[in-house]
């Protein structure tokens, strides 16, 4: 597969891409609608402080996190033409709520519904990889995410100009909000009749139970349970946010931490429910698959996506004050971080395509993402500017290939458990943006820059020590076992 072949819209698999990318930017559109008009949300509520503001920044990605794992179940079961369509359509109620609210209770709840939107990205990984055969999925899903991704910053670009140009008047931002929900329920019901779950006829096979992802060994179980926990757990550290804030306090703080922990024990007692009775009848020699594979893509998206979301948030402030920039001049040299993704994401799923090893590839991701960002940490004033500007460039095409690489990765693990490795995966890249989001509040952008250059490289160690090359991941078709084929067989009656 190649560049060219993006314009053969005729071809069945073509097509599925980019109605499929054009789904992902519309959620992320809808996702990131706020940020940009958060300043005339001020102007216009005389009931909004900036502390309001920043609550719902942190309303905006706190359901993001579990609403990946349960879309990623979801997908698993029902298949990513109904969950997409459905998602879609939903959200669009929460973003009707945001845009005509008129509390501040009301923005915050519809807000921290509609964070559920940003899981839209697992659905089309999975359904990218039932289109795609293995030896191109890395094109593919890069393609897809690459182009899909830049909702976000279309966003940020349209969504002012709609609401001043288009509506105009004191509830501009309204009107330009809503718009963004019709849109997205218009094509939500489009997708349903536009697409289907792989190619005509195509036998899927799917999990016996979705609770919970199944594993192969005792040793596994233990690592999906420890891997677990910091993907519900991380809420808490929203939670805390919210006391810092004012929010909640006393009892309500105790509460909440108490439903986030329940939450971790719930999903735990899942694990064991659905994987003791496997793991006791036994699991087929040619069913199994090493979870250290999965661990290792959390590990990567943790360190590369998690990174980019906070790196995104504090490299305007930090060109402008290094540089004594003025904020227009910084905010257009620190979009240069997100727009080289159209092209850096395609191309790590390239490199993954066309090099012999997958493996290899995301360690020279992983690696060029350590010592970009360490380099980072060393621009002063002193540094010429372009120097600067060039070397936040090339890590950015470190960081989001890697991204690229990573999901290249992901289809191949187990066929069957693909919706679940790729909301295990996605979750845990939203799990490292809250992390190094709080870092960065505890330590200056030099040392932050160094932080997650350490990340990746444990990653990187990480990656080279547990994970290893995908079966079949170069092939016309992916591997399946005989658990795949006979649950196949189920489905196709």
């Amino acid at each position: 597969m190649n560049l060219g072949s993006l314009f053969k819209y005729r071809n069945p698999e073509i097509r599925a891409l980019h109605l499929t990318w054009i789904a992902f930017f519309i959620t992320f559109y809808v996702w990131f609608n706020m940020a940009p008009l958060a300043s005339t949300m001020l102007k216009e509520l005389d009931f909004l402080t900036p502390k309001h503001i920043k609550l719902f920044m942190i309303s905006n990605v706190a359901l993001t996190i579990p609403g990946r794992i349960v879309v990623g179940m979801l997908l698993d079961k029902f298949g990513p033409r109904r969950v997409f369509s459905i998602l879609m359509v939903i959200m669009a109620l929460p973003t009707f709520a945001f845009a005509f609210g008129n509390s501040t209770t009301q923005l915050l709840i519809s807000r921290l519904l509609l964070s559920i939107v940003g899981a839209g990205f697992v659905v089309g990984i999975h359904m990218t990889a039932l289109w795609f055969k293995p030896k191109d999925i890395g094109f593919a899903e890069g393609f897809y995410a690459g182009w899909g991704n830049f909702g976000s910053a279309a966003a940020a670009i349209t969504i002012p100009t709609i609401a001043l140009n288009v509506f105009g008047g004191s509830n501009g931002w309204r009107y330009a909000m809503a718009t963004s929900g019709v849109i997205m329920a218009i094509y939500g019901v489009f997708y349903w009749f536009a697409i289907t779950d792989g190619p005509a006829g195509t036998k899927h096979a799917k999990p016996k139970k979705v609770s919970a992802m199944e594993v192969s060994t005792y040793f596994d179980m233990f690592k999906l349970i420890l891997f677990t926990i910091p993907l519900f757990g991380i809420l808490s550290v929203l939670v805390w946010k919210l006391g810092k804030l004012g929010f909640l306090s006393g009892g309500g703080l105790i509460a909440a931490h108490g439903v986030v922990w329940a939450v971790v024990v719930y999903q735990i007692i899942q694990i064991l429910i659905v994987n003791l009775p496997i793991l006791k009848a036994g699991v087929p020699e040619d069913d199994k698959y090493n979870f250290n594979q999965v661990a290792s893509l959390n590990t990567t998206y943790f360190c590369n996506f998690g990174a980019e979301l906070a790196v995104v948030s504090m490299l305007p402030l930090f060109f402008e004050k290094t540089f004594t920039l003025t904020p227009t001049a910084a905010g257009l040299i620190a979009s240069a971080f997100a727009f080289v993704n159209l092209v850096a994401r395609p191309l790590g799923g390239v490199l993954s395509d066309k090099l012999s090893s997958r493996k290899l590839v995301m360690l020279i991701y992983m690696g060029g993402i350590s010592l970009g960002f360490s380099s980072m940490g060393f621009i002063t004033g002193s540094w010429p500017l372009v120097l600067a500007v060039v070397l936040t460039i090339v890590c950015s095409m470190f960081v989001q290939g890697a991204e690229g690489a990573t999901f290249a990765v992901i289809p191949s693990v187990k066929r069957r458990l693909t919706g679940q490795i790729s909301g295990m995966a996605g979750a845990y890249g939203n799990v490292g943006a809250v992390f190094y989001l709080t870092l960065l509040t505890m330590v200056t952008s030099s040392q932050f820059f160094f932080y997650i250059g350490a990340g990746a490289f444990f990653s990187f160690l990480f990656c080279l020590l547990f994970m290893r090359e995908p079966e079949g991941s170069f092939s016309e078709e992916y591997h399946l076992s005989s658990v795949d084929k006979a649950l196949a067989e189920k489905e196709g009656h």
